[in-house]
């Protein structure tokens, strides 16, 4: 069984699992629509567009860590409990954790993207408009769950915010989507480029 297969049955099964008996349905819905939209795209377009194993990785752990998240609610994730009661925390952080990776995962595919489809090379221009992508990506996601809220119950739509009483948390939430697009550029970069050295570019990026 190839790698790509594995995540997709492993995110598959992370999904199903999710669904079963979550905490509330409608934030399961909200929290997981991501994964069966985005997921679904490239699978569809995986043949015209297949994605580097970086990207495809880093994909599957941002898809479990929504499915998780989605099951239970970000409040409540028992890992997120566990982390709290270990190091003495007020609230459960495991939002943080979903935040950061929606900086990493973004900033890796827009990278992709990019480099495959435009005339755009690595370097300094490429790294901070990657970065910048990203940021607007968690931006968009804050404006969604504040239009969710607004137009959904109060109690689903403060779950889906998950701010747990903090005043800034949607500043935090971009900090660590900004930092994430950052810090795995600086830490892939290379890795990166190898992986698409070994895929084709759109004609376009080529003339």
């Amino acid at each position: 069984m190839s790698a790509a297969r594995f995540q997709v049955l492993l995110v598959t099964a992370a999904l199903v699992w999710s669904g079963i008996g979550p905490l509330d349905r409608q934030i399961w819905v909200m929290e997981t629509l991501p994964v069966v939209l985005f997921g679904g795209a490239m699978l569809l377009l995986w043949r015209r567009f297949p994605w580097t194993a970086l990207a495809c990785v880093l994909t599957t752990l941002f898809a479990l860590i929504l499915c998780l998240g989605g099951h239970y609610t970000y409040e409540y994730v028992p890992l997120g409990n566990w982390i709290r009661e270990s190091f003495g925390f007020e609230r459960n952080h495991y939002d943080r954790i979903g935040h950061f990776f929606q900086g990493v995962t973004p900033a890796i595919l827009a990278r992709e993207l990019i480099v495959r489809c435009t005339p755009l090379r690595p370097g300094k221009a490429l790294f901070w408009i990657v970065a910048s992508i990203a940021l607007a990506v968690s931006a968009s996601y804050e404006l969604i769950e504040w239009w969710a809220a607004i137009i959904t119950d109060p109690e689903a739509g403060i779950a889906f915010l998950g701010s747990q009483g903090d005043e800034w948390d949607a500043q935090w939430d971009m900090a660590l989507a900004f930092g994430g697009a950052i810090g795995v550029q600086l830490l892939f970069n290379r890795l990166h480029d190898r992986q698409l050295a070994t895929l084709p570019r759109s004609p376009r990026a080529t003339g």
